[in-house]
């Protein structure tokens, strides 16, 4: 489908209406977009309009209408009616696919930040209480010594089984 980019396309849907536009864009569950689309259906003529037996008892009516996002589900058929328009730029042609990512700066530049050991704690270390590294008694857990620590109280739940 990705071939299909930007090529003139005829879709046939469920409720017999064709669909003819320029293939935009799509997802996995064949919802598509379509730019200057024109919608074909054909009208069934009542007794007294047909004028000769030659002409059939149906006529095809035209109507335009620009920009369609389409779900996938009324989708019969989808037929190429045409290549890529010739006066598109050249970038427009190209077959799309997945993005490519790259970082975007946030505020201020690196360089007007000072260095990692002035921002609180020296040597990249956090400060005291807000976490710490490795063992010890320093960091952001549960004290370390006997007991609950100052001024901690045991919740009732817990009080039941002593």
């Amino acid at each position: 489908m990705l071939l299909l980019i930007n090529y003139r396309l005829r879709i046939a849907l469920q409720d017999g209406r064709a669909l003819v536009g320029t293939f935009m864009a799509f997802d996995k569950h064949m919802n598509m977009v379509l730019g200057d689309c024109e919608e074909w259906r054909k009208i069934k003529l009542k007794r007294g309009q047909a004028k000769s037996e030659a002409t059939k008892a149906t006529r095809e009516q035209k109507r335009m209408l620009g920009l369609v996002i389409l779900r996938g589900e009324n989708i019969v058929s989808i037929t190429v009616e045409g290549p890529p328009v010739k006066g598109e730029p050249k970038a427009a042609r190209l077959p799309t696919g997945p993005g490519r990512s790259a970082a975007a700066g946030r505020g201020a530049p690196m360089s007007g930040m000072p260095p990692p050991n002035m921002m609180g704690g020296g040597m990249g270390m956090p400060p005291p209480g807000l976490g710490g590294f490795g063992r010890g008694g320093g960091g952001g857990g549960p004290p370390q010594g006997r007991g609950r620590g100052r001024g901690m109280t045991t919740p009732a739940w817990a009080q039941q089984g002593r």
